[in-house]
């Protein structure tokens, strides 16, 4: 089985403190003008999924939907986590860049953005 990118810089970052997640600390994250990309599950509910594409939108903050609950939880050595924020630029800017050349290719289903739905 191919390793996936995408998790393993969701665990590097998690190991190097530069994520958040759950709701409320995604949340947080976003207002206090940290966050630098927001990962939401496929599988997150639609409220979730909108709740979090509004706030980005009027943040400023790119975001993207990614896998499931389960999968995400996992990459970061937690539980089942909808929403996750990734607080440096750097792994930021790998993870959207790896996101979008997924998409390109055909990879991941309208991942810019399903969310909205």
């Amino acid at each position: 089985m191919k390793q996936d990118k995408i998790l393993s810089l969701i665990g590097l970052a998690t190991r190097a403190g530069k994520t958040a997640s759950g709701e409320f600390c995604t949340e947080r994250e976003v207002k206090a003008g940290k966050a630098r990309l927001v990962i939401v599950a496929e599988d997150a509910s639609g409220n979730t999924k909108k709740k979090f594409q509004n706030m980005c939108d009027f943040y400023q903050v790119p975001i993207r939907c990614y896998n499931e609950k389960e999968v995400l939880g996992h990459a970061m050595g937690k539980e089942l986590r909808a929403s996750l924020a990734i607080l440096d630029e750097g792994f930021a800017g790998s993870i959207l860049k790896q996101l979008d050349t997924r998409e390109r290719l055909g990879c991941i289903e309208e991942v810019a953005f399903v969310c909205q739905k």
